[in-house]
């Protein structure tokens, strides 16, 4: 056999063998389609709710999230928690008004983190430390919540005897980077991770939330040291969870489809710098992230390649991860069609901003609303929740 031969049949092989996986993948997407917990019909919540809403520089999406959130049914003690974190345009004055009009809104305000903190933490450890309630929902103001959405994501995190649930909203995806980029995020939690094991098991790798939309028991919360405990955290929300893991408790990602809507960036602009503030705290090292974006292409890019050179291999692991990727869309309230068709590309998009996060951090030009996205060093003291 020539070399060039023998090439061809790893090559292919290799193709082969992808397919299988990525039909594989398929399945368990529809298993944890079936899986994933749904909240329970709407009804009334008996307990005091404490929503947390940290902001900054959210004029534009302000008066959306708040009317949203005052308009919820079911939930007849409920205060709202806005914490204004050093807005440079009109929040603060939006806010001030805001609570004027509605006893139910505490508005505080903020100079922004201290050392050894990142901004977003910072705002919901200080909201959180001035809530009542039993439960804290923490929301983004991107996040626009169905009448009914509060008390019926409550009510799940009781009846599930979970913890912490994290709600995943339904996803707005308006632009052509926003429906490459955006379906990801459900599908890869709904492709690859075990639902089921998940709410079980401690360990770190088995954990999913968006901050987006959480809600947490407040004595877990605070029997896993809060935000406090993952104050430098850039993904605070998967870390949170461990954290919540860590003291005892359990946690998932559940369908958030009918109690909100999010649209998390707006065009690419946005959307480049938000991931390429995150993707590298995900991956958590340079190799451990090579090495993610090449199995993906290697599952996903590479049958796709092979079956424009006319593989029948191919261009069935192609279909497959096509598959895949419409259960998650229709699972999650999604467009479907024809914007699975193109999963190889979306994967590699996703390689080119994952390597876009790895350059902007070692170069130190990261940041998000104007502040650097790794948090300055504490000046004295041991991390707290440690």
């Amino acid at each position: 056999m020539t070399a060039v031969a023998a090439v061809a049949a790893v090559r292919a092989g290799a193709v082969r063998v992808a397919a299988v996986a990525s039909a594989g993948i398929a399945v368990h997407t529809v298993v944890n389609a079936r899986l994933l917990r749904v909240a329970p019909p709407a009804g009334a919540v008996a307990e005091r709710v404490s929503v947390i809403l940290p902001v900054r520089d959210e004029a534009a999406r302000l008066d959306g999230a708040l009317a949203a959130l005052l308009a919820a049914r079911g939930v007849p003690d409920l205060e709202i928690v806005v914490y204004d974190d050093d807005s440079t345009d009109a929040t603060g004055g939006l806010l001030a008004a805001w609570a004027r009009r509605d006893r139910r809104i505490v508005a505080l305000h903020g100079a922004g983190p201290p050392p050894g903190w990142l901004g977003k933490p910072h705002a919901c450890a200080r909201a959180a430390a001035a809530a009542t309630g039993t439960v804290l929902v923490f929301v983004d103001a991107d996040v626009t919540l169905a009448a009914d959405g509060l008390a019926r994501a409550v009510l799940l995190l009781r009846d599930s005897g979970l913890d912490l649930v994290s709600p995943y909203p339904r996803q707005v995806a308006a632009s052509p980077a926003e429906r490459l980029v955006q379906p990801l995020l459900a599908w890869s939690w709904l492709a690859l991770l075990p639902l089921r094991a998940a709410e079980r098991s401690p360990r770190p790798s088995l954990a999913a939330a968006g901050g987006q939309f959480l809600c947490v028991d407040a004595a877990a919360y605070r029997r896993a040291g809060g935000h406090t405990a993952v104050r430098d955290q850039i993904l605070e929300d998967i870390a949170l969870l461990r954290a919540v893991k860590r003291s005892g408790g359990r946690g998932v990602v559940v369908d958030g489809t009918t109690l909100a809507t999010n649209r998390m960036y707006d065009g690419w602009a946005e959307l480049r710098d938000g991931y390429a503030k995150s993707l590298a705290a995900a991956g958590g090292h340079p190799a451990a992230s090579a090495a993610q974006v090449g199995l993906l292409w290697w599952l996903f890019v590479l049958p796709a390649a092979a079956a424009v050179c006319g593989s029948g291999a191919g261009l069935a692991g192609y279909l497959a991860g096509v598959a895949g990727r419409l259960v998650a869309a229709r699972r999650t309230g999604g467009r479907s069609w024809p914007d699975a068709a193109a999963h190889p590309v979306s994967v590699g998009l996703l390689g080119y901003l994952t390597a876009l996060s790895w350059w902007r951090r070692r170069r130190g030009t990261a940041t998000w609303k104007g502040r650097p996205v790794t948090a300055a060093p504490p000046r004295r003291g041991p991390r707290a929740g440690s």
